[in-house]
């Protein structure tokens, strides 16, 4: 994540204002709202799936954060290895994505906090209320105050650290963003994604060079040690014996991706896309990747979720990652646009007029 956050621009960028605000608006409440319906009507049976804690509430909260849920990790990944990080595309997908799991963690905790609480009572809607507006602030102080105070204290006379060790320095930065976050209770996939960001100074990105060496040091690291070992993890608690079904994983990723995609088409049909545009956002929008593992986790450890549901969760997250993955590149391989740009819009976001390709690096 913090890599992504260093190779992306023009996050909830001017240009994308009002696209951002129907995509995420429309296309995140919809679904959610869609399968929350469904399980209130008693249409969605949630006994197969529930775990240990035995309440039905967080388990359909659960449920309809599952299937709105965008994977923000993933999906950099795929752009940073199709050379498409710097497009509008990305600025548009990752803009929506940041808000829409923000509000989608917010669910989960109120999930997790049922689990414990027999009702939202008083206290627990406070702490949920809090906790929102504090990972709003510490988001919009990230995207817009951070990156002019990093870049001041990267040509600051007494800093030394940047001087020996510039990986050093990224670290120490990184460090102090996550530590930050830890305090404050905030997710640390939006930490770690708000520092790269930050570094290289924001919406310009005019940092990226200075850092370019020691950010690919920390890009082989990370993608040869850290990301194996975490997904060795989550396939660690897979259960993929007695307790598998086949028919829950292909009902559950098949109904639930027509919701998500039917959904987000609404949304992006009112947000003006259309054609080759909207097919190209919603089957990438359906990537669930990260978060929708890491809500699979944490929804299974709090005993929301059962093992075979679990597991559901994870290999969705997987192949509908892999399938984002797949489109891309076959659009990109054929030479069609991933976005069609109004030469308005394509001049002040800075991109190319006629469509979105990716740089000479992919």
């Amino acid at each position: 994540m913090f890599l992504s956050g260093s190779e992306t621009r023009r996050l909830l960028a001017r240009e994308n204002q009002r696209e951002t605000a129907w995509l995420f608006g429309l296309g995140t409440t919809l679904p959610f709202c869609v399968v929350m319906a469904l399980g209130m009507a008693s249409l969605i049976p949630l006994s197969p799936i529930m775990g240990e804690a035995g309440r039905s509430t967080p388990v359909l909260l659960v449920l309809a954060v599952s299937v709105s849920v965008t994977s923000i990790p993933v999906i950099s990944r795929i752009f940073i290895e199709l050379g498409i990080i710097q497009t509008r595309f990305a600025s548009l997908v990752l803009g929506f994505a940041v808000l829409e799991d923000i509000v989608l963690w917010a669910a989960l905790t109120v999930a997790t906090g049922l689990a414990k609480s027999p009702s939202l009572n008083s206290g627990v809607t406070w702490q949920i209320f809090v906790h929102v507006v504090i990972t709003f602030a510490y988001m919009a102080a990230g995207l817009w105050l951070a990156p002019h105070l990093l870049k001041s204290v990267h040509d600051a006379r007494w800093n030394l650290l940047i001087k020996a060790s510039p990986t050093g320095y990224l670290f120490f930065v990184l460090f102090i963003y996550i530590g930050l976050a830890e305090l404050l209770d905030i997710n640390l996939v939006f930490a770690a994604f708000l520092a790269g960001f930050g570094l290289v100074g924001g919406m310009q990105g005019n940092e990226r060079a200075r850092f370019s060496a020691p950010l690919e040091s920390i890009s082989r690291v990370g993608t040869g040690v850290f990301i194996p070992v975490y997904f060795a993890i989550v396939g660690y608690k897979l259960s993929l014996g007695r307790g598998f079904s086949l028919t829950m994983l292909v009902e559950f990723a098949l109904i639930s991706s027509v919701i998500a995609m039917v959904s987000f088409a609404v949304a992006a049909r009112f947000a003006g896309f259309h054609g080759l545009d909207l097919v190209n956002l919603i089957i990438t929008k359906n990537a669930r990747g990260g978060p929708g593992i890491v809500l699979a986790s944490v929804a299974y450890d709090a005993g929301l979720i059962n093992a075979q549901f679990y597991t559901t969760l994870v290999l969705t997250a997987v192949l509908t990652s892999q399938a984002a993955g797949a489109w891309l590149r076959f659009i990109l391989g054929r030479g069609w646009p991933l976005l069609s740009e109004s030469p308005a819009v394509a001049k002040l976001a800075g991109f190319e007029a006629k469509r979105d390709l990716p740089n000479p690096r992919g």
